[in-house]
């Protein structure tokens, strides 16, 4: 009996650790009451909780790091405080969703010292230990970052397990067409979560928020709300997911089995290439995937390695894809990530995986309205 309760306590413990993240960062910030107007510091620090709630916009707390340097100062010790903020862990229940959320805003932060730095995740992700380490070395040594949004870094230093979000309401690329902007674009929601959230958090918010509305047949709803939780052994995604048509999220055609023979679970990973996604300007062509339970919460994105990554780590997380089609997605990744930016790369994806052939513009972009992704 002794034994089970101290078990039970201890998971209680842990259980407990792992949420109120948005509270370790408070004392960096309210130890700076000696720099800037009286009560700044107090301010400042009580937004900080706001910030990295779980539904918080991940470019909320980059947006305040930059404001805590903006009033309080340049000193050390400051920078310090605002830099242990951008790397701080945001909030994360693992029980409702899968992966982080992280900023694709390549103009944030804004301050030069804070940039190249990256966050924390909780352990209970998958590649954590990665990511982990690779923010405790960004705190003293920085990442390169120029024309990179902290999203785009993290990929560039190995870790893509996470949703993108919060990027810049203005769209394009942030310098010059880098090729790490790729996600530089409308701000868009992760979950409806996100949504009231951000919201609800105006002063510290990177964009306008925006609700998209999915309508589509019965059995894809069923089928994607079921495989976004993760959950690939549900008998309602067995078969993958239903033709979807939308105006808003896209056309998909339902699910496909791959002509290799590789068993990619209950999803289709093949990409779409299509002009003025998600507000971006006419002209601007981007990758995006097509299977909606692969392109949830997920931005469109210049750069076919970002959506690459993202189809092959949700083949792990939700699709319930065979070990050997993993390993074979992420090899066509290696090869084909740094492919031209243009319609070639995501046709030579589609046929690499078995898909020949595949509409890599179903949508019959561009069309106004259309966000792409559920």
């Amino acid at each position: 009996m002794y034994t089970k309760v101290a078990l039970t306590a201890a998971l209680l413990a842990v259980a407990e650790a792992r949420f109120a993240q948005e509270q370790i960062p408070v004392s960096f910030i309210t130890a700076l009451r000696n720099f800037g107007q009286p009560g700044q510091a107090d301010t400042l620090a009580g937004a900080v909780p706001g910030v990295l709630l779980a539904a918080a916009d991940p470019c909320a707390k980059l947006t305040l790091a930059d404001q805590i340097v903006s009033t309080l100062g340049t000193d050390p010790q400051v920078i310090s405080g605002a830099q242990k903020l951008v790397a701080a862990e945001q909030n994360f229940n693992p029980f409702a969703v899968s992966v982080p959320n992280i900023c694709g805003d390549a103009s944030l932060p804004a301050t030069a010292e804070l940039r190249g730095i990256v966050p924390l995740v909780d352990p209970a992700v998958t590649g954590s230990d990665v990511e982990n380490a690779n923010s405790a070395t960004s705190l003293t040594s920085p990442f390169a970052a120029d024309g990179l949004s902290v999203a785009d870094v993290m990929v560039a230093q190995g870790f893509s397990n996470f949703t993108v979000n919060g990027a810049a309401a203005s769209g394009g690329n942030a310098s010059g067409g880098n090729a790490g902007s790729a996600d530089s674009a409308t701000t868009t929601t992760a979950a409806a979560a996100a949504t009231t959230t951000a919201a609800s958090t105006p002063v510290f918010t990177c964009g306008g928020s925006k609700t998209t509305t999915t309508t589509a047949a019965a059995a894809a709803t069923t089928t994607a709300a079921a495989s976004s939780d993760g959950n690939a052994s549900n008998s309602a995604v067995a078969a993958g997911a239903g033709a979807v048509s939308d105006a808003v999220t896209g056309t998909f055609a339902g699910f496909q089995a791959s002509s290799l023979g590789l068993d990619f679970g209950t999803c289709t990973p093949t990409v779409k290439f299509e002009e003025s996604l998600n507000g971006r300007k006419a002209g601007e062509f981007t990758f995006q995937a097509q299977d909606p339970v692969v392109n949830k919460g997920q931005q469109e994105a210049l750069n076919p390695n970002i959506i690459f990554n993202r189809i092959c780590d949700q083949l792990v997380n939700v699709c319930g894809a065979a070990d050997d089609a993993v390993t074979f997605c992420r090899s066509q990744q290696a090869t084909l990530g740094a492919g031209a930016k243009d319609a070639s790369t995501a046709d030579a994806w589609n046929t690499a995986l078995g898909f020949a052939g595949t509409d890599i513009n179903p949508d019959n972009a561009p069309q106004a309205g259309l966000v792409g992704h559920t």
